[in-house]
């Protein structure tokens, strides 16, 4: 089984920082792209950032230049460093990796349990 454990939320002022950590264990062969997703009340679940293998990183517009993602593929871990936070960055983050079990190379999503994150003076 695998599981993705997240840490690092809490509240926030506006114009504030959070770092986000999340690590992946368990039935791991090959992990190819982690991630950071987020859902507001009563909106769907959006990509925030992904990172791939080789450290290639993409970013939702609305983050772009304040947030910033990292990767340890040694540790398979996955952070997310939130800087100049705004009150509509308010959401639960949910942590995410596209990874094999095994040598099969059969590729699934995996999902966090989420963690809150509170922007509000």
């Amino acid at each position: 089984q695998v599981q993705l454990v997240e840490s690092g939320g809490g509240l926030v002022q506006p114009g504030g920082s959070l770092r986000l950590s999340c690590a992946a264990s368990g039935s791991i062969f090959s992990i190819n792209s982690m991630g950071w997703y987020r859902q507001a009340p009563g909106k769907q679940r959006e990509l925030v950032a992904t990172i791939n293998s080789g450290g290639r990183a993409n970013y939702a517009d609305s983050v772009n230049g304040r947030f910033t993602i990292s990767r340890d593929n040694a540790k398979n871990t996955v952070s997310l460093q939130m800087n100049s936070l705004k009150p509509e960055d308010t959401a639960v983050y949910y942590c995410n990796a596209v990874l094999s079990p095994t040598a099969a190379l059969r590729y699934n999503a995996y999902w966090g349990q989420g963690t809150q994150v509170t922007v509000s003076s």
